[in-house]
């Protein structure tokens, strides 16, 4: 996968948004307009919801599916839906499988992947912070800069205008979409014959979910490493990357140049209790809980 390949889909994604009103006729579950997704929910007004929903995948999108899970649980009493993580590559196998009715993603799919017939909706954007302990005094880095010191071709960050300290390099585990879009932004990928691989120096230290990087990063002075932007917090200190402030203002308006989708995925036709589940997702009243902490997928700049 290649960035202009994450970029094609937000641009044909931002596309799709701004012609809504003239497909909103056509009916088709693929499109990511508002007016679909209103005709489905005036249906679904008319159905008793029931049952159980399972949402499986990214451990980034995982906080804000549980905390949308929370207020829908409110308004549909009778309607339990189960929130897991495992990562975006487990959530699209738990999908196709059929073990879960909806995979969280925070990747774009590859073509093998696509080619399962999966149904797409994007419900946010959210930025990838590279954090850094917050008593380092280093506070801005060039992305050339990080690919190098995840390379292993920076070691010291008194390199990179820190103190004289060995860095450490956290990294995530295979299967995360963070990881995938991370390397992909910032250039830790190349081709080995019929193979892409990753350039992150092997001694890197391993975390398995966007909770265990902060911590990491909190407790080593001479550590880096990233995470979803909407799930940071005082613990830890973000950088500039080439001089631009991570913020959902510069995510909206490209000046920050780490950021990926929030997706969910489907696959055949859907029960009405986990149709509903997304349509109170994209509606504004759900949107309204994503722009807490991420970028609504309404209100993101061209």
């Amino acid at each position: 996968m290649k960035r202009i390949a994450i970029e094609k889909l937000f641009i044909a994604v931002m596309a799709l948004l701004l012609t809504a009103p003239m497909l909103s006729g056509c009916g088709d579950d693929q499109d990511l307009g508002n007016a679909a997704t209103t005709e489905k929910t005036a249906a679904a007004d008319d159905v008793k919801l029931s049952g159980s929903v399972i949402v499986a995948g990214s451990t980034s999108v995982q906080p804000l599916v549980q905390e949308l899970a929370d207020v829908f649980s409110e308004m549909e009493e009778d309607v339990e839906i189960d929130v897991q993580g495992g990562g975006s590559t487990a959530g699209i196998e738990a999908v196709i499988s059929g073990v879960a009715d909806i995979g969280t993603v925070s990747r774009e799919l590859s073509n093998e992947e696509k080619a399962y017939g999966l149904a797409l909706h994007l419900i946010a954007v959210d930025g990838i912070a590279v954090i850094v302990n917050p008593n380092n005094p280093v506070s801005d880095l060039a992305k050339d800069q990080i690919a190098r010191i995840y390379k292993g071709e920076i070691k010291n960050w008194k390199e990179v205008g820190g103190p004289d300290m060995e860095i450490l390099v956290v990294q995530r585990e295979a299967s995360s979409g963070t990881r995938e879009a991370f390397e992909e932004l910032i250039g830790l990928k190349k081709k080995e014959g019929d193979k892409t691989v990753s350039m992150v120096r092997s001694d890197a230290l391993i975390a398995d979910s966007n909770g265990v990087v902060q911590t990491q990063i909190s407790t080593k002075k001479n550590a880096i490493g990233y995470m979803s932007l909407g799930m940071v917090d005082s613990t830890v200190k973000t950088l500039k990357i080439d001089g631009v402030e991570p913020s959902a203002g510069n995510i909206g308006n490209k000046t920050y140049s780490l950021w990926r989708p929030f997706l969910l995925l489907t696959k055949g036709e859907l029960s009405p209790e986990a149709q509903a589940f997304i349509d109170f997702i994209k509606s504004e009243e759900g949107q309204k809980i994503v722009s807490r902490n991420y970028i609504s997928y309404t209100a993101v700049q061209q």
